[in-house]
This record gives structure tokens, C-alpha cells and sequence, in this order.
């Protein structure tokens, strides 16, 4: 979607992404991208962890190798972390985490067996055992109070997101209720699943309280059922939009492309993978 994205949005990302091709190509044939953008220096932590080959395997990828491939074109793809202050040690962002040449620096990640509006994985309970996930608050039970202090920390997320679709200088198209931005789609990745989201949404409660909501699509959908929700003008609100109470994991990872195509010394620089590291 990202590739969707700036090849229809900017002339100098088409000219130069996938040769220059024009459109966006197939799952093999971006797995084999990746692999030559790996083979040419970029995230060799990263690459490491693949032992440098993808091509026609089933694993998952993540934000960094997104990172990596756009950076190998000359795209400034940036990344930004968003952690519990006691995960931080996890993370490419604090300096001093990952040894550059140890490939068991990459990110840990936990198996998680469903989106993460419907499971969870609690601190005190491993997810790794038998399959055997936690079940969290939102399928019923007590926690109520849990639910309202995540709600508050991930909030930091949402305004995140918030400020970002909404920065002026990138405004294609003003109105009092919508606005329309040159800003990329955010690809958004938390323990075992990526989504992208496309935009965010706030209302304006009693008593000056504003309720967000992101707005995402997620490959776990059926495109037909969206199309025909969106036809109908029934469902898709279901489909598409993410509150604050739906963000219940410790961790979440964003990815986006800024302005402008990299040159010489730039490129060198954009080989390493790094991120902007915004605690809760």
C-alpha cells in the first residue's frame, strides 16, 4: 500500500522505485527486492535475521524490512517505536541496545495467534506455551480499570497519529470536517500482525472530551466484504475504524516516507535502520 501510495502520489518515487516500472509488484518479486536491498547493505541486522534470504518463504516481515527496502530506492523511510519505558532495551532507537554486527540484536517478538482487537498477551502470562494465548478485557470479565490506564497511555499513539495526518504544511485540501493530507499511510505493526492505517478520525464529546479513532485497513479482511459495506454504507465502520480502547499491546511500530529522494552520502546513511523511540 505504502508503494500504491508514493508511485501514484510522486514522480520522482515512480521513476525510481522497482525500476522505475510503474507499478507496485508482486509478493515474490518484493521479497526479492528486499533480498537485493540486503545484498546492497541495507539492515544487515535485519538481514541477518532472515540469514539474507526471503524469497518464496512464508515468514513475516516487519516495519524494518519495509524500512529497508523503500531506503534501498533512495526513499527516506523512517520508523517510530512506540514501547512501555521497560521494554526500551528492546529497541534500534536507545543508543547503546544493539551491537551493529550482532544479528540476535533484532527486535524480539512474541507469537501472537489473532488481531490485536481480539487477544492479548499479558506481561504475566506467555504466549508461546501450547499455543495458549491470554484473552483480554474487551471479550467480557472484570479489568475495567486496567482498560482505562492503557486507554490513557496509548492516547500518546493517537495524538501521534493525530498530529501527523494533520500537519498543515502537508494539506492538499481543507474543510471544517476534513482534511486531506500528502502525508503517507502509516504502516503499523505490533506483535505478529501489520495493518496500515489511512487516517484518524475525532468527535467531540460532552465536556470538551475528543474521542479518536484510526482509521485502518488490515489485510485480515475480505476485500469484497469492505467494498460491499462501503456500497451499502452499512458495516464499515466495523471494518475500518480503531479506537484507543483497541490498543492493548506494549508495543507497536510505525512506518513512513518523508519528502525527497536520497543521494550519494545520504544513501550510505540510510543503510542503517534506525527509529525515533516515543515511550508510554
Amino acid at each position: 500500500m505504502l508503494s500504491s501510495f508514493v508511485i501514484s502520489e510522486r514522480q520522482d518515487a515512480k521513476d525510481v522505485l522497482f525500476g522505475g516500472s510503474g507499478f507496485v509488484p508482486d509478493i515474490p518479486s518484493l521479497q526479492r527486492w528486499l533480498e537485493i536491498a540486503w545484498e546492497r547493505g541495507f539492515d544487515m541486522v535485519g538481514s541477518g535475521h532472515f540469514n539474507q534470504s526471503i524469497y518464496g518463504s512464508r515468514s513475516w516481515i516487519g516495519a524494518t524490512e519495509c524500512a529497508a527496502l523503500f531506503r534501498s530506492f533512495g526513499l527516506f523511510a523512517r520508523v517510530v517505536d512506540f514501547s512501555d519505558k521497560e521494554l526500551e532495551n528492546l529497541y534500534l532507537s536507545v543508543p547503546n541496545t544493539v551491537k551493529r554486527n550482532d544479528v540476535k540484536g533484532k527486535r524480539k517478538a512474541w507469537q501472537v495467534l489473532g488481531p490485536m482487537d481480539r487477544y492479548l498477551v499479558r506481561k504475566n502470562c506467555d504466549g508461546n506455551v501450547g499455543g495458549e494465548i491470554c484473552r483480554n478485557s474487551v471479550d467480557g470479565g472484570s479489568g475495567n480499570n486496567v482498560e482505562n490506564t492503557e486507554s490513557e497511555r496509548h492516547q500518546i499513539l493517537m495524538d501521534w497519529v493525530w498530529n501527523y495526518f494533520s500537519d498543515e504544511t502537508s494539506m492538499i485540501y481543507g474543510h471544517p470536517r476534513m482534511i486531506i493530507s500528502k502525508k503517507s499511510p502509516l504502516y503499523f505493526q505490533h506483535d505478529g500482525h501489520s495493518r496500515t492505517i489511512v487516517g484518524i478520525q475525532v468527535k467531540n464529546q460532552k465536556k470538551g472530551i475528543q474521542q479518536y479513532s484510526l482509521l485502518i485497513l488490515d489485510p485480515a479482511h475480505k476485500t469484497a466484504a469492505l467494498e460491499r459495506s462501503l456500497k451499502d454504507n452499512k458495516g464499515w465502520k466495523k471494518l475500518l475504524k480503531r479506537g484507543v480502547h483497541t490498543l492493548k499491546k506494549p508495543q507497536y511500530q510505525l512506518c513512513y516516507i518523508d519528502p525527497g529522494i536520497a543521494t550519494g552520502k545520504e544513501m550510505e546513511q540510510l543503510k542503517t535502520i534506525d527509529s525515533t523511540l516515543v515511550t508510554f
